[in-house]
């Protein structure tokens, strides 16, 4: 199952001859990656979290309709990183959380989805309006690709002489 199942979790190696970089150098690679231009943040774990670095990306997508009937969608994206110096590898689970609030202001929960497990998510939202020629036309409210966030990490970790390797289950 070696190749097939790297391709599953999302495994990926570092080219040879990449010298690792020690532990605490990747962590702050990965670290240096927050700044303001960046729609997500990372940060150390928490104990409960079980892991070394996380993170996050919380969203909300434009609201549909209005008064009671009016709803909002949050994505919660995060990514648990644990490092395990000993084979220069980094565990990555992926966590997804969907919440459907209704009403405004936004306070009741109708839904809420949760999956784990490497899982590219894609969101977008679009709506039709005039355009210069006065004919209807496609144009993109709303746009979020989970990519965006994983690719940089998993990045500079190969970069740094690291594996990433994607997890199925809670480590």
């Amino acid at each position: 199952m070696g190749r097939l199942w790297d391709k599953y979790t999302g495994t990926r190696y570092p080219d040879s001859g990449i010298a690792a970089l020690p532990t605490m150098e990747l962590r702050e690679a990965l670290l240096a990656i927050n700044g303001p231009d960046v729609p997500f943040r990372i940060r150390y774990a928490l104990p409960k979290e079980k892991a070394d670095l996380v993170a996050e990306w919380r969203v909300l997508k434009p609201a549909v309709g209005s008064g009671f009937t009016r709803k909002q969608v949050e994505l919660r994206l995060k990514i648990r990183m644990r490092f395990l110096p000993a084979q220069r590898e980094v565990r990555t689970l992926d966590q997804q959380v969907q919440l459907t609030w209704v009403g405004d202001p936004p306070r009741l929960a109708v839904s809420r989805e949760f999956g784990s497990g490497p899982a590219p998510t894609v969101s977008r939202q679009w709506r039709y309006e005039k355009g210069p020629d006065g004919r209807r036309r496609k144009v993109e409210m709303f746009r979020f690709d989970s990519r965006d966030m994983k690719d940089p990490l998993r990045n500079t970790v190969l970069e740094a002489g690291w594996t990433w390797r994607g997890v199925v289950s809670r480590f």
